[in-house]
């Protein structure tokens, strides 16, 4: 087995949180997820705290803006872009304030460079990723600003082992050619996989820290993040079905960040850490690993962001989550 950065037994959250006050939530992620925090992410602050606007404010000299509505490419820094950069500089300010002690593994996340060139508008209209070229310079940039982020977060957190998850929630669509065209009358060009993911290989080996790839849809495309050498993968257990290549996968040393806690309270109401671990489990046995492989190969996450749910439902799930990982190593 490979050696992997977090500790066995480790739970962690995928990124959002709900709420506006980053003290707060960074407090939440701190307490609830003590062997692999995070830096939260607020996506309820409005534009330049989604995910798209958030992560555009990463590039390179390939600066955005809000036009109506929709991010797009933009001839110059203006408005939006401030404002994406002082959110971003808030909430590495309370990272860098609660956990100037810590040690150990930290995550930070950003949209991949699919999901940015499926969602970001040219000057001239039509998404990004109707132009070849304007995604290569897309990903040259993303590629650049977080390891610009990355090498500021290891400043203020020296004694940090920081991994990056990489969000391709659209990265499924833009491979079967299911992203619509500004008309919606048809599609995008189907990208292949070995293009996608030299892509985020690109990314990946320009950060120079594991990188962790995060799609919570349907088909997880786990072959193109193989290729592109990410760590480890993050999806959401309930979408599932066909259980070969996670398999295969997790026996070539591919790291699972299983999304085990539902991202919305269940029919009862309450959740609980017998309940995430029963859940990741029983997969595990269906996938024929031994059992004391899993707290080692397995993080355990809610299923997705938790930017749509109550303040205390997220921190119950992060606690079960956190639970879970600790029943699950004891085991």
């Amino acid at each position: 087995m490979p050696d992997f950065l977090w500790a066995a037994g480790s739970a962690t959250g995928v990124g959002s949180l709900p709420g506006t006050d980053i003290a707060e939530a960074q407090r939440v992620v701190f307490g609830e997820l003590p062997e692999l925090p995070h830096l939260a992410e607020l996506p309820a602050r409005g534009p330049g705290a989604d995910i798209i606007g958030r992560s555009a404010g990463f590039l390179v000299e390939l600066p955005v803006q809000l036009y109506a509505g929709q991010w797009q490419i933009a001839p110059r820094p203006g408005r939006d872009q401030r404002r994406t950069a002082d959110l971003l500089e808030r909430d590495l300010d309370q990272l860098t304030e609660q956990g100037e002690r810590y040690t150990g593994p930290l995550k930070v996340q950003s949209a991949g460079p699919w999901t940015l060139a499926a969602s970001i508008d040219r000057p001239i209209g039509g998404r990004l990723l109707r132009d070849a070229g304007a995604v290569r310079d897309l990903t040259d940039s993303l590629a650049e600003g977080l390891k610009r982020h990355i090498d500021d977060v290891r400043k203020r957190l020296p004694r940090a082992e920081v991994l990056l998850q990489l969000d391709e929630p659209s990265l499924p669509a833009v491979l079967a050619g299911r992203v619509p065209t500004e008309s919606g009358l048809s599609a995008h060009r189907a990208v292949p996989s070995p293009d996608a993911a030299k892509a985020l290989r690109v990314v990946a080996e320009a950060v120079g820290v594991p990188v962790i790839a995060h799609c919570c849809a349907p088909d997880v495309p786990l072959q193109a993040f193989r290729d592109a050498g990410a760590a480890a993968v993050a999806l959401d257990l309930s979408l599932v079905k066909d259980l070969d290549p996670l398999g295969e996968a997790i026996e070539a040393g591919l790291g699972l960040f299983a999304g085990a806690a539902p991202t919305t309270p269940p029919p009862s109401g309450r959740i609980d850490g017998k309940m995430v671990a029963d859940r990741v489990a029983t997969l595990w046995k269906r996938l024929a690993f031994p059992a004391a492989q899993l707290p080692r190969q397995v993080v355990i996450t809610p299923a997705c962001g938790l930017a749509g749910t109550s303040p205390a439902y997220a921190r119950a799930a992060l606690t079960a989550c956190r639970e879970a990982a600790r029943r699950l190593a004891e085991v």
